[in-house]
């Protein structure tokens, strides 16, 4: 009897759904590329041009820096997966990416993504990967690769992984740190969408113990959707509007410091950008906690204190700028359609978030 000759296929990987993942992808990705893009056949790696000879795309750069980071959708995509919904989450991926470049007052360049799977389903991935490129194109920059990895020895069926590396480039003396900082300065604040990306193992961890059905309307959402469509809203990118604003003021420097509201919520992020030797003092009745954060909060019996360490709580993004600008940097945010409201001021003090 002759002996059974092992494939790839045996051990779990199907080359060929690989493959067609690649060819499904290729026009979402080419969607996203800018003239800077080369893209030359038969590549291994992405090429992105950081300066142009052409007097139309010049960027003119004095001393560049590049800027990178990677994260990853983490938890959230175990809710996409018991939704069957994967066309969201792409987004989520670029935003935690390029929410984190703008910080320090980089313009997004490119973005690539991972993919690690139990099993290569080309339509999922498909989906997963037009969500990205979606994100992408939301922050002007390009998806110039990525990695879609089958690995059924380390994910359980239905399970996978989704992250992202982008870079992006400043100018060395417009870059954003948080020592310019002072007191005085006024806090803006921009509306997150949702939840975004962080605290769903605590928001999961509710949804189980209070039995709460992801297909059932709640009335206490004030939403038309599901409660797991309300869940799976996509993180909101702030790339463009912030760009945007900071491209106006090529000698003043009104924007002091800025923070992406991730894990840790405004206590945990707000003052990494500050000094040591200030607060930020925050008003809690400036802006309106969307219902969704109150829901979780009565269903889970969440304190106060624990609601604002692990989310966003309504705030994706803020802004430290010079009292003089305030009043017209909130104008264009607003006029660029993001929700602004005046969070409070940065007072002298000892490198914390008062609630007054």
């Amino acid at each position: 009897m002759a002996k059974h000759v092992m494939t790839y296929d045996d051990a779990g990987v199907d080359i060929n759904a690989g493959q067609e993942v690649v060819d499904r992808i290729k026009s979402h990705m080419r969607g996203t590329y800018g003239p800077r893009v080369l893209d030359r056949h038969g590549g291994f790696a992405g090429c992105f041009r950081l300066d142009y000879n052409e007097k139309l795309f010049k960027r003119n750069f004095r001393d560049p820096v590049l800027v990178s980071c990677t994260d990853s959708v983490g938890s959230k995509v175990l809710l996409a997966s018991q939704m069957g919904v994967f066309d969201t989450i792409g987004q989520d991926v670029v935003a935690m990416n390029v929410n984190d470049l703008i910080v320090q007052g980089a313009d997004p360049l490119f973005f690539l993504d991972y993919i690690g799977i139990h099993k290569i389903e080309p339509v999922v991935a498909e989906q997963i990967v037009r969500g990205v490129a979606d994100g992408c194109n939301l922050a002007d920059c390009a998806l110039l690769g990525g990695e879609t990895a089958e690995l059924p020895d380390l994910y359980k069926p239905g399970e996978f992984d989704l992250a992202g590396f982008a870079v992006g480039v400043c100018e060395l003396s417009r870059m954003i740190h948080g020592e310019r900082a002072e007191a005085g300065d006024v806090i803006l604040a921009l509306a997150s969408s949702g939840i975004h990306s962080n605290g769903y193992a605590l928001v999961r961890a509710i949804v189980r113990d209070a039995k709460l059905h992801l297909d059932k309307k709640y009335p206490e959402l004030d939403d038309s959707r599901s409660l797991g469509q309300v869940l799976l809203t996509p993180t909101r990118i702030y790339a463009r509007s912030i760009v945007k604003v900071l491209r106006r003021y090529r000698v003043k420097k009104p924007v002091a410091a800025m923070s992406h509201i991730t894990g840790g919520g405004l206590p945990g992020n707000l003052p990494r950008t500050l000094d040591s030797n200030l607060d930020a003092r925050i008003d809690p009745k400036s802006w309106q906690v969307p219902p969704v954060f109150q829901f979780l909060q009565q269903r889970g019996n969440v304190a106060d204190e624990e609601m604002l360490k692990v989310f966003n709580m309504g705030i994706g993004y803020v802004m430290v700028v010079r009292p003089h600008f305030a009043d017209s940097i909130a104008s264009q945010l607003r006029q660029a359609g993001e929700q602004v409201f005046i969070l409070g001021q940065v007072v002298r003090g000892s490198g914390k978030v008062v609630l007054s």
